[in-house]
């Protein structure tokens, strides 16, 4: 009997819920950096486990929001938890009960949300704090489920892998059985471009730029061109970008370039422009294109 079903991963930044999405699914799908509120726009990985068909929602991190930018990632987290079948909160294990946690668990309490517990990092935490951890969580909450993982080392992980396979609804696979994410490629190969420049760019200027593919042209050698705009707010982000005689852009799409080729299999030739669009973060239009819902006021 086949299983598919929706998972939501909800928490704060920084809570490894992107590598925890790459491990379910085996592969990178979803952009990981070091840099809290990396992740914009849900995007759905798709892991398979014997008969089952696990269908991941990576949220943005769940924060106390200041731009309209900020408020549409929130409530677009939120909205894929109200639409899964399973929504697992994972944090932190080393930060604890914080005020970011705390928000989270009262938005479940207030939604009447069912929901299970994933304390992530449990590599970097001593089993008597981690022990500690999971009790002062589950006296705040009812979790269904409590899972210690590390995402990165893959401890834990096939316990929580069997747990979604098992839970997952009964009925037929919404997927082919070899397709890892739910994402146009060209959506995908702007995240890995982004992605570059959140390792590359240094304080809030990663914050303020955003990146769309404009075309995708298959080539008769079997290539691929990619053409990418960069928009920043301001002309000066737009020359720290560019770099002194171009070198940061160019060491960005090298670094974009390989990894979108072994993404999609094939040769990639990449072409980045740098543009200007004010206020881009708080323009409906954009916030829709990026997959996120404005919020009312905007």
């Amino acid at each position: 009997m086949s299983r598919c079903g929706f998972v939501a991963l909800i928490g704060a930044p920084n809570a490894g819920k992107s590598t925890l999405i790459n491990a379910l699914v085996g592969t990178k799908v979803a952009i990981v950096t070091p840099k809290v509120q990396t992740t914009r726009a849900p995007l759905r990985g798709i892991a398979m486990e014997q008969q089952s068909q696990i269908i991941i929602l990576d949220t943005p991190g769940i924060f106390t929001a200041r731009r309209s930018l900020d408020e549409a990632m929130v409530e677009s987290a939120w909205a894929g938890a109200s639409d899964a079948d399973i929504v697992i909160m994972i944090t932190d294990a080393r930060r604890g009960l914080d005020d970011d946690a705390e928000s989270i668990i009262q938005r479940l309490r207030e939604s009447e949300f069912e929901a299970h517990l994933v304390l992530n990092k449990v590599d970097l935490i001593r089993r008597e704090e981690l022990l500690e951890t999971a009790k002062i969580f589950n006296d705040r909450f009812g979790f269904g489920r409590t899972f210690m993982i590390s995402a990165l080392t893959g401890d834990g992980l096939a316990g929580l892998r069997s747990f979604l396979a098992d839970t997952v609804p009964k009925g037929p696979w919404l997927y082919p059985e070899d397709q890892v994410a739910d994402a146009p490629l060209r959506q995908i190969a702007a995240e890995i471009t982004r992605e570059k420049l959140f390792l590359k760019l240094h304080q809030e200027l990663p914050y303020a730029s955003t990146v769309e593919t404009e075309a995708w042209t298959e080539q008769k050698d079997g290539s691929v061109r990619i053409d990418q705009v960069i928009y920043v707010e301001r002309d000066g982000q737009k020359k720290i970008v560019l770099g002194k005689g171009g070198e940061t852009i160019k060491a960005i799409g090298q670094a974009a370039r390989r990894e979108i080729g072994k993404f999609v299999g094939v040769p990639v030739h990449l072409f980045l422009f740098v543009k200007v669009r004010e206020k881009w973060s708080t323009d409906p239009e954009r916030l829709r294109m990026m997959g996120l819902v404005p919020p009312s006021r905007s």
